[in-house]
């Protein structure tokens, strides 16, 4: 996703002047072409975080669009007061990319785990949320956040995702898109789940089950209709996540379930409400928290 993210942005940079990046540090095998072609419009604040928001800040009150580009826990958690107060409060055209989306960043250990960031930055005013699924994904949230007026967190993959989309597909911000249909069970999933999704779907219809499955490549704003839509229909719904149980996407779909005042089976499959104390593989820590298993997504459902 990564190396999508900043080929689209080096096309759109061409055109439109506007265009600025900045890193903390990081991007390295990353944003060198980008680096090549406009190096009057980027900038390596160096291991500083909060000064690399505050500049954000000042080149977008200067009529910049500008992408602070790093591992997510940096770019969300370290500044978290700059994003609030610089960014988000002041409603202005920066936009946050972090990569390494869940445990992708396994092998480095619990700080640079992505396990919270949807929750808080989802709470900001503001603030829009986007986590694209594969590559495709990623391509149209990046296209449209040179449309988008004020602030937004893009949550991308470290790399290697596939395509599960066809190359034709427009994306736009806040709405859902349908992989497939189905009839037993809607499976709910958005950033870097997607992927396992669909090999669960693949799973469960070769045994006989039919699963709808739906990408939320927006966070906030949400997708509701779409929720209101599986709602009525009667199918149990599941949403699947590399992110804490809490506040994330789980926790956006069940608050449109309580809201509708409708009853429907509701399961959420996530990280639980715990710190990893493992380090290894992002394939490692899936299965120590049981996100890798298809036969769990019946499992008290249906």
């Amino acid at each position: 996703m990564r190396n999508i993210f900043i080929a689209t942005l080096i096309e759109q940079a061409k055109i439109d002047k506007r265009i600025f990046v900045i890193t903390p540090d990081l991007g390295f095998s990353v944003l060198e072409k980008y680096i090549e072609e406009f190096p009057d419009r980027f900038l390596n604040t160096g291991i500083a975080e909060q000064n690399a928001i505050g500049v954000a800040a000042g080149l977008a009150l200067s009529g910049k669009i500008v992408y602070v580009y790093s591992i997510i826990p940096f770019v969300t958690m370290r500044c978290y007061e700059q994003v609030r107060i610089d960014v988000a409060y002041m409603n202005l055209n920066v936009r946050l990319v972090g990569v390494g989306a869940g445990m992708s960043y396994g092998p480095a250990g619990a700080t640079h785990y992505a396990i919270e960031d949807i929750a808080i930055m989802r709470v900001l005013p503001n603030m829009t949320v986007c986590c694209p699924g594969d590559p495709v994904e990623a391509r149209e949230i990046v296209k449209r956040s040179f449309e988008h007026h004020g602030p937004m967190y893009i949550r991308l993959g470290r790399g290697g995702e596939p395509a599960i989309h066809h190359e034709g597909i427009r994306i736009e911000i806040g709405k859902a898109v349908t992989v497939c249909e189905g009839s037993d069970v809607a499976l709910i999933t958005t950033s870097n789940m997607l992927e396992q999704g669909k090999q669960w779907a693949v799973y469960w219809g070769n045994m006989g089950r039919s699963v709808k499955l739906v990408s939320m490549p927006t966070i906030k704003p949400f997708d509701r209709d779409i929720v209101i839509n599986i709602i009525e229909s009667g199918l149990p719904i599941v949403t699947l996540e590399e992110h804490n149980i809490i506040g994330g996407l789980g926790s956006a779909v069940a608050e449109i379930i309580a809201e509708s005042g409708k009853a429907v089976k509701f399961k959420r499959i996530a990280i639980p409400d715990v710190y990893p104390h493992f380090v290894g593989s992002q394939h490692f820590l899936r299965r120590k928290f049981g996100l890798h298993d298809p036969e769990v997504l019946f499992e008290g459902i249906v």
